[in-house]
């Protein structure tokens, strides 16, 4: 028996039964990581801030700067709530919205989130490469993400997975979040 050439069957691709969210802080590498995970599931991709800014009409530190952040909060959670309804799909989401307890609540009763988790240094680092963030432009973005880190991350701790969105190839990213879906396949939980 031992002589037996072993058949290398391929993995099962991950079948998708509902919505995977991406949440995270800004600069977390949810909108880059979602469209290669999508890619790579066979899924469709939506990233909820273009579909804000599509359904607003506007840009989304227009939004901020006219109606202020609870009135944009109340329109992502809109947008979130008809993404969500949309079947299986990779979603990522604006770095507050897993903050909004309705909007949470929505998440973890349809879809399977993963918190992309990366240190201060990164998110200061991808930050800064794109001047469009209302949030960061109020002080020293460094100070800012410092003090958002150490009020999110317990909330974003609540996803169902976490998954550190490290420096290097995202497809790496991408292989440890389908790894630890295949892992909480195999422990009997829907995906």
């Amino acid at each position: 028996m031992n002589n037996v050439a072993r058949f290398p069957f391929p993995r099962p691709e991950l079948r998708l039964t509902r919505p995977i969210v991406l949440v995270g802080l800004m600069g977390a590498g949810k909108s880059t990581t979602g469209r290669r995970l999508a890619k790579k599931l066979g899924v469709p991709f939506a990233d909820a801030d273009d579909e804000i800014e599509e359904a607003a009409g506007m840009r989304i530190a227009d939004i901020f700067e006219i109606y202020g952040e609870e009135e944009f909060r109340e329109g992502e959670r809109k947008v979130m709530q008809r993404l969500l309804e949309s079947g299986p799909s990779v979603l990522a989401t604006g770095g507050g919205a897993f903050m909004n307890e309705e909007t949470r609540a929505l998440v973890k009763a349809t879809s399977t989130s993963v918190w992309l988790k990366a240190d201060l240094a990164t998110h200061v680092r991808r930050t800064a490469l794109r001047d469009t963030r209302p949030i960061l432009k109020r002080g020293d973005p460094e100070d800012i993400l410092r003090k958002l880190i150490e009020e999110r991350s317990p909330v974003y701790a609540q996803a169902d997975v976490t998954v550190l969105s490290q420096d290097g190839p995202h497809k790496d990213t991408v292989g440890s979040i389908i790894k630890a879906l295949r892992k909480r396949v195999r422990e009997g939980e829907t995906i």
